[in-house]
């Protein structure tokens, strides 16, 4: 029997909308408001004018459309974001990511392709100190850009 797409919608006013837990699997297609965290399995895509997390347990086989994305875990497939991709040292990323800008932590495995197009802002040579760690910045809205350029099938 042919498998159904499932669309899933959350209201605005949520502020964390954890859909996919540890220990769960999710197949289909979301569109939320608000933050989107994946920490189980998760197969389809997700479409978002908020935020997207990946913990460190999730494992995604997606496309992914968001303002911002933290990937901790695993994902597989196209990422586009219009603000910014966080890649923290445990992730493993196989695809393609368009944003632009990118931070990614030492000890990331990707492999793909990185169109990067900048922030259209001027960035001084040597960031500024910061408090919090990224992921507690980039939820306040406050993490700074890491200016690169276009890379084509890097393994960092």
């Amino acid at each position: 029997m042919p498998q159904k797409s499932v669309g899933v919608a959350v209201e605005e006013h949520a502020l964390f909308n954890s859909l996919v837990g540890e220990g769960t699997s999710f197949k289909g297609d979301v569109t939320v408001n608000g933050i989107f965290r994946i920490d189980g399995d998760f197969v389809g895509s997700i479409k978002t004018k908020g935020k997207v997390f990946i913990g460190r347990t999730g494992r995604a086989e997606c496309t992914i459309q968001a303002s911002s994305i933290v990937i901790g875990g695993i994902v597989s497939g196209n990422i586009v974001s219009t603000e910014k991709v966080v890649i923290l040292s445990s992730a493993v990323v196989m695809g393609q990511i368009q944003a632009p800008r990118l931070i990614a932590e030492e000890g990331v495995l990707l492999q793909g392709e990185l169109h990067i197009t900048g922030a259209g802002r001027e960035t001084s040579q040597f960031p500024s100190k910061r408090n919090g760690s990224i992921f507690q910045r980039w939820i306040r809205g406050r993490e700074e850009p890491v200016q690169t350029t276009s890379i084509q099938g890097t393994t960092l």
